[in-house]
């Protein structure tokens, strides 16, 4: 907006009209600059986020400022959440940390297994450790190595917590199950291998709603979306011309949000891999991040021409109109946004910062509120965020952390409502997203949507071994996942019990008709065995007869030749 534009004063009724013909990306603009003005002036803008071309309205009971009368303090449940750092003993220790400079958390949590990339000699590798195992990690722990170029990225998947998956520099994606406990010995063989991209694969991203979905993203510019239970792709997107860093998933996964080197940021339809929307996200040219809210808005991080680090939120409908745009401060680190969808809080985690900012996300201006900082004297070199079905409930804990640093020191920290009240927190704690898939892959690829199926914590979350197990449905190819025996676990489609190992009966019949004719094989080895040593035997005692009557012959000569007369001879 020009000088002149700012300078007009804007009458309230003017404003009214303003706001009855414009739309509301072109009213924000003056939200931005004119904001100390509409305040003083008794104007209350209220604005429902969660409907798409929604109006604000606009009300002033007293355009006089002398009579006007407003709330200061805003009233928000999470005003008072505090960060709190676990102690020594409750943390995990020792672990080395990878010297990758790729921009990745390096690190993923779920309810019993904590994943973090670290150093390898020979290859890539990263460390599985059950929750309960804190303290010193030994040099010699067993690791995750199966891939032969540095790990870049790790994720748990949503719908069992024994399954992770794995990519690389080598240009590979492994899909690993983890037994329970933790392993025993180095892990060097996955599940399954997904081989399609042709330079290092820096994202791997779980589909949140279907069974067995997964998207990769490489430094070929590429996007593919896998059936991981078959072990096909399924999607090629490769629409990107430069190197993706970042991917999101809307609320029930039929939207798909990336951030390119290009400064660009694209809404995708995950199913054709047309380009709905696209836009600008922030003018800088290092990595950005962006995510979807539970609303449909979108947050996002990045920097500005002047390497000044920036968050926004934004409508899908009006990606090149930000409706907030802030800049926090000139650090260097690539800031990530860790999305909590049940409290709408969003966390700010830079890499090689030592504090942790967190937002709500409201329908009142400005929209996006700060709340507070944990601060920590040490820099972080990988975060990972608990999903909520795994924080204490019976605390207050809305939200826990493990921040590596560069000591080797895996920190626990825990974000946490003060409350008087020991009972259980219905306004903390609403229905979250459980770990049961609401749709098969086959499901979703035939262009079916549905809402992530949603569970109580207010008995505390429920492991899957210890809820109704549901059956698995026989798809027509193979499932790869279905081979390994899962022991325990996130996920709700299963039909082992612990330490079982689930085996179809093709591959039961299969194997017996090939013990048969191993069976049969080593019969007839024996045969043979049996035949050649008879013959053997038979040569060998011709062979001594042979022997025999020649000694016998030549004994008999030589007993004439003695018998003989001198004149005879």
């Amino acid at each position: 907006m020009s000088n002149l534009a700012k300078s007009v004063f804007l009458s309230y009724e003017f404003l009214v009209n303003l706001v009855t013909r414009e739309p509301l990306y072109f009213f924000l603009k003056f939200i931005d600059i004119d904001f100390v003005w509409l305040i003083s002036h008794g104007i209350t803008l209220k604005l429902d986020l969660t409907v798409k071309n929604s109006w604000p309205l606009i009300s002033s009971p007293n355009v006089s400022s002398a009579a006007m009368s407003f709330r200061v303090v805003r009233s928000s449940k999470f005003r008072h959440v505090y960060g709190t750092a676990l102690k020594r003993e409750f943390c995990y220790d020792n672990i080395r940390v990878s010297k990758s400079s790729w921009d990745s958390t390096f690190c993923a949590v779920n309810p019993k297994f904590l994943a973090i990339i670290v150093e390898s000699a020979g290859g890539g590798a990263f460390i599985v450790l059950p929750l309960n195992k804190t303290g010193r990690i030994t040099p010699d722990h067993a690791l995750v190595g199966g891939h032969k170029g540095p790990v870049l990225d790790i994720a748990w998947s949503p719908h069992d917590d024994n399954v992770i998956a794995s990519s690389s520099e080598d240009c590979v994606v492994k899909v690993w199950q983890i037994p329970d406990g933790g392993i025993s010995r180095t892990l060097t063989e996955p599940v399954v291998d997904l081989l399609y991209h042709q330079r290092r694969v820096g994202l791997v991203l779980w589909h949140p709603v279907a069974q067995n979905v997964l998207l990769t993203a490489g430094s070929d510019n590429n996007v593919a979306i896998w059936n991981v239970g078959t072990g096909e792709i399924m999607l090629q997107i490769e629409s990107h011309p430069d190197i993706v860093y970042s991917a999101s998933w809307n609320w029930d996964g039929s939207k798909l949000l990336t951030t390119c080197k290009d400064k660009k940021m694209r809404i995708i339809n995950p199913r054709t891999g047309d380009i709905e929307e696209e836009a600008v996200c922030h003018e800088g040219s290092k990595a950005t991040r962006a995510i979807y809210l539970k609303s449909g808005l979108i947050f996002t991080t990045g920097f500005s021409k002047m390497s000044e680090r920036q968050y926004s939120l934004r409508a899908p409908d009006h990606l090149d109109e930000p409706i907030v745009m802030v800049e926090l401060d000139t650090s260097n680190g690539v800031m990530f946004p860790l999305y909590d969808p049940d409290t709408n809080l969003v966390f700010l985690c830079g890499k090689g910062d030592s504090v942790i900012r967190y937002f709500e996300i409201t329908a009142e201006p400005p929209f996006v509120h700060y709340i507070n900082t944990f601060q920590t004297p040490d820099p972080q070199r990988a975060i990972g965020m608990m999903p909520k079905r795994g924080c204490d409930v019976n605390s207050c804990e809305i939200g826990r952390f493990f921040r590596l640093n560069n000591s080797g020191l895996c920190q626990v920290v825990s974000m946490t409502v003060p409350r008087k009240s020991e009972l259980f927190q219905d306004d903390l704690y609403p229905d979250t997203v459980g770990d049961t898939a609401a749709l098969g892959a086959e499901e979703w690829f035939a262009g079916k949507d549905a809402d992530p199926i949603l569970i109580s914590l207010k008995d505390g979350y429920i492991p899957p071994s210890e809820k109704s197990k549901s059956t698995l449905k026989v798809t027509k190819r193979p499932n790869v996942l279905d081979k390994v025996g899962k022991t325990g676990g996130g996920g709700a489609n299963r039909n082992s019990t612990a330490n079982e190992i689930t085996i179809s009966e093709d591959y039961v019949k299969e194997f017996k008709e090939e013990i048969r004719k191993l069976k049969a094989m080593i019969v007839k080895h024996e045969n043979r065995i049996r035949s050649l040593e008879a013959k053997l035997s038979s040569s060998d005692s011709q062979n001594n007869n042979s022997k025999v009557e020649s000694n016998h012959t030549n004994s008999k000569d030589n007993q004439d030749e003695e018998e003989l007369a001198p004149d005879e001879v």
